[in-house]
């Protein structure tokens, strides 16, 4: 797999609900070399000003079609300035960029758990999965749950949580984790979200003697590992203190979670 740059026309910009968005980019460089997890780097026209990329995980790829879709959320002026590019436009994309998450192994079951919009990071693992998944998606209230329809869609279990219980379970969304690992034999857990929840989640695995991956929420500048901004602790047998600083742009943003060092 290499990395690709590309222009990037948009084919489809539109929102989902409350302050998430879909944009559908055409771009038969990247779109047929993802894997699941991973994501790409934009810079967006007309924002000169502001010199640095975008990273944004992979919500989907039609590989055949050379399209590439992403989720977002408008938090401040580049996603705004995102929200508001008409069909035609062209970005300018690179990826696909880091680790993604690694394929289930036969006879296992997926669980998926995801809070927000992170959910978007997990759909194309679970759509590649052999064997249906447990998805467990989080939010803190009906309107930040996302894609549901798209997973139902897929076959897998979904279910809901939201801290106001306005729809789904009330809590959190580890809660729902714990009841699938407690009916799971053999589960294959993948998370992708707030740092809390990825935290409680890494908890809860090594508690029950599993293992999961998840993808960090880590803010990155450069992507390729030359600006050393996304550094995170990864234990590490060979050095004397137990770990070493890796940066995620590169060595993640999908890890172990029994390799993450939590301060």
């Amino acid at each position: 797999m290499s990395r690709c740059q590309e222009k990037a026309p948009i084919l489809r910009n539109a929102r989902l609900q409350g302050s998430y968005h879909r944009v559908d980019l055409q771009a038969p460089g990247v779109a047929p070399q993802v894997q699941p997890g991973q994501f790409v780097h934009v810079h967006l026209p007309g924002f000169e000003h502001r010199v640095l990329r975008r990273p944004f995980s992979v919500f989907n790829v039609e590989p055949a079609a050379g399209t590439l879709s992403i989720v977002y959320k408008v938090v401040g002026e580049g996603t705004a300035h995102l929200a508001g590019l008409a069909a035609g436009t062209c970005l300018d994309l690179m990826g696909p960029l880091g680790q993604g998450y690694s394929t289930p192994p036969d006879g296992v079951t997926p669980v998926v758990v995801a809070g927000g919009y992170g959910c978007a990071a997990t759909y194309l693992f679970a759509r590649r999965c052999r064997d249906k998944a447990v998805v467990c998606l989080g939010g803190r209230s009906a309107d930040d749950l996302l894609l549901v329809e798209d997973f139902l869609a897929l076959g897998a279990d979904v279910r809901l949580a939201t801290d106001d219980g306005s729809r789904g379970h009330r809590g959190v969304v580890t809660d729902l984790l714990e009841a699938a690992l407690d009916a799971t034999p053999r589960p294959w857990v993948i998370a992708c979200g707030p740092n809390p929840m990825l935290k409680a989640v890494c908890r809860i695995v090594a508690a029950r003697g599993l293992e999961a991956e998840v993808s960090l929420d880590h803010a990155m500048c450069c992507g390729v590992g030359a600006c050393f901004a996304c550094v995170i602790k990864k234990r590490s047998a060979e050095q004397p203190a137990g770990w070493e600083y890796v940066r995620t742009c590169l060595a993640g943003p999908v890890f172990r979670a029994s390799e993450v060092v939590w301060d």
